[in-house]
């Protein structure tokens, strides 16, 4: 620390100790948490703000929030500071749903608890809850307010009865936290729009096309097709408002430390309704700086420590998870890096784990995904991935050209393929995606679609063809195989246990027409959720997917080595399409193969680490010789060890 941050560590310190009148318990653990942590939080401050002039502000609300931290809540820290690791064990498998999608309300979530852990889920993400601006609100990342849900989902005194009963179940509760921007009817905006200059500064607002012109040289467009450009006129505020995303939603102006304290805030308060976990949605875009993409900027990964150390001094059992959809050289700053090493978010999604499963099983090859994740660093001991299948956005096909053209392909080639391939137009796939967001210039587009129909269960359904059915089903099962099987927390998304398929009926609704991501986005069908849970009718395709997930998630949870503090190498096999994931650890080797393509592949024994004779698979739990090897039929899977 500087001498200038030693003074205001010390005068923060004094003053956190000054404000309490009797030296409690809990009073006595913040002050013991802002003496261990208190130089991770100034730091960053000092890196991005005036520290003498913001830190005494932030100790200010950090003891007011504290004093209304209750006690269930503060025992919840104490707890969670003894088992730092919680979210990377094995058994912490995670469940992703829309509220009114899933339970309607939190009332009706509150009926359906039993559903989520019978399936084994410790982890639940329920998408954006907060009061979202009227009409279309970006699938309701539109924030009109960040201290109230969605109306007809309930209170947030009934989100806190809803975060405890999950707690009782043992389940954890993660909710989005849009960090971008807000909502033109949020209360800042309205103020802005009003006239009142501190709110004003909230936003970046020109009055002229001059310093937005400028910014757009640089600058890439996320919705060109529905939102083209990153600047907007505002009759009322009168100029051009930063809007990234979509004209209704104002970016904020984080280089503004009353910002900053207001998220500090806006945090203490969801920690204070239970909430344990934090989706940091959209932190890339949090930073703008001239003459670059305002992407992945470094004042980001500072401005999270700060807003994490925060947290962590307050609220230690909340942890962050960091909404960074980019490629492998940036993705580890997210978790931390060099000095900021697991002082960042704690979790952060591997989206190119995703991307590179979907491209092995369309091209039938592992090459590119055996180099992609050699690319990765290695991560904090201390953090975790977010690995998924299938999530409630489109899928980006993030292939990188440096990487396709050293196996050998062109990149802008193979991403026209995967969208080809999985949007059903490539010759022999099955698959029943749509595109999502053409790039006029180039031709490339995104994907939406259902895991399910992607993977070629819809179009199986249709052809009433039980072994396209069979081969279908396994194929989606070895995608989630894989995730399952990569450590960190594996992300089950509402309704892929059941092999829910596209839905068109959001074409009916006028706040959603636009917007084909909702063809994923299907309601839940209670009775076959149901009857699936029970077993009923084996042969049913939610029946079969739904044991054979409950078989990952047992699995998984009797393997120690998945735990997330160490670190998967993937290999390709020797046969085409086989890729093999290896889990070096003190409580034993865990070996995985799996066969990619549409055909049987031999794996032989020299292939497997010095795994040999007797060992045991334990997803489907059987025992068998090693021997020489043995035959992978098409898209197979197994998880082994040493018997």
């Amino acid at each position: 620390m500087s001498e200038s941050a030693e003074k205001i560590y010390a005068a923060a310190a004094e003053q956190l100790r000054k404000s309490f009148a009797k030296p409690s318990r809990s009073n006595l653990d913040l002050i013991d948490r802002f003496a261990r942590w208190g130089e991770d939080l100034i730091n960053p401050i000092s890196e991005l703000y005036d520290a003498e002039m913001l830190v005494p502000q932030l100790i200010e609300l950090m003891v007011a929030r504290h004093k209304e931290r209750d006690e269930k809540l503060q025992q919840r820290d104490r707890a969670r500071i003894l088992e730092p690791d919680w979210f990377q064990k094995p058994d912490c498998i995670g469940y992703v749903a829309y509220l009114d999608l899933f339970s309607k309300d939190l009332a009706g979530l509150n009926e359906k608890i039993s559903y989520v852990k019978a399936l084994g889920a410790t982890y639940m993400h329920l998408l954006p809850i907060l009061e979202p601006r009227p009409g279309n609100s970006d699938g309701g990342y539109a924030v009109k307010s960040y201290r109230a849900l969605r109306a007809d989902f309930g209170t947030m005194q009934d989100l806190r009865n809803t975060a405890d009963k999950l707690h009782e179940a043992g389940i954890s509760l993660t909710l989005d936290l849009v960090l971008n921007h807000v909502a033109f009817e949020h209360e800042w905006a309205q103020k802005a729009k009003a006239g009142d200059k501190k709110y004003r500064d909230y936003f970046y607002i020109y009055p002229d096309r001059e310093i937005p012109d400028q910014f757009e040289q640089t600058l890439p467009e996320v919705f060109p097709d529905f939102a083209p450009g990153n600047f907007t006129w505002d009759d009322e505020v009168n100029g051009w408002v930063w809007t990234t995303f979509n004209a209704f939603q104002w970016d904020v102006n984080w280089s503004n430390p009353n910002v900053f304290a207001e998220y500090c805030d806006v945090i203490a308060n969801l920690a204070n309704h239970g909430v344990d976990c934090l989706r940091l949605d959209a932190i890339a875009f949090t930073w703008k700086r001239m003459g670059t993409n305002c992407q992945n900027l470094p004042e980001v990964h500072a401005l999270t420590q700060a807003l994490r150390t925060f947290s962590r001094i307050l609220s230690p059992a909340l942890i962050f998870k960091a909404e960074a959809i980019v490629g492998p050289a940036q993705v580890g700053a997210y978790l931390g890096e060099g000095e900021r090493a697991g002082k960042v978010s704690d979790l952060a999604y591997h989206n190119s784990l995703m991307v590179q499963i979907w491209s092995a099983i369309a091209a039938g090859d592992t090459g590119l995904l055996e180099l992609a994740m050699s690319r990765f660093q290695a991560i904090p001991n201390s953090t975790a991935w977010g690995t998924y299948l299938r999530c409630h956005d489109d899928i980006g096909w993030a292939i990188d050209d440096s990487d396709a053209h050293r196996v050998g392909l062109n990149g802008h080639e193979h991403r026209m393929f995967l969208a080809d391939y999985y949007t059903g137009k490539f010759f022999g796939s099955d698959a029943r995606g749509v595109d999502f967001q053409v790039e006029a210039h180039s031709g490339e587009r995104r994907t939406s679609g259902s895991g399910a129909s992607l993977a070629g269960i819809e179009a199986a359904i249709e052809d009433k063809d039980p072994d396209h059915l069979r081969l279908a089903i396994n194929r989606f099962m070895i995608g989630y195989a894989m995730v399952f099987g990569f450590g960190g927390i594996p992300l089950l998304y509402m309704g892929d246990e059941i092999g829910l398929l596209n839905d068109h009926s959001y074409e009916a609704d006028p706040s959603k027409a636009e917007d084909n991501r909702w063809i994923h986005r299907p309601a839940m069908p209670w009775k076959v959720a149901d009857a699936a849970a029970a077993g009923k009718d084996p042969d049913s395709v939610a029946t079969q997917i739904r044991r054979r997930v409950s078989s990952l998630i047992s699995a998984r949870k009797g393997l120690q080595s998945l735990h997330a503090g160490v670190a998967t190498k993937v290999r390709a096999g020797h046969g085409q399409g086989v890729a093999i994931f290896e889990r070096l650890h003190p409580a034993g080797n865990l070996i995985q193969v799996y066969n990619l393509s549409n055909q049987p592949r031999w794996v032989a024994t020299d292939e497997l680490s010095g795994l040999w004779g007797r060992v045991h698979e334990h997803v489907f739990d059987f025992d068998f010789e090693l021997n020489d090897g043995f035959t992978l039929a098409p898209y197979e899977s197994r998880w082994l060890t040493k018997n």
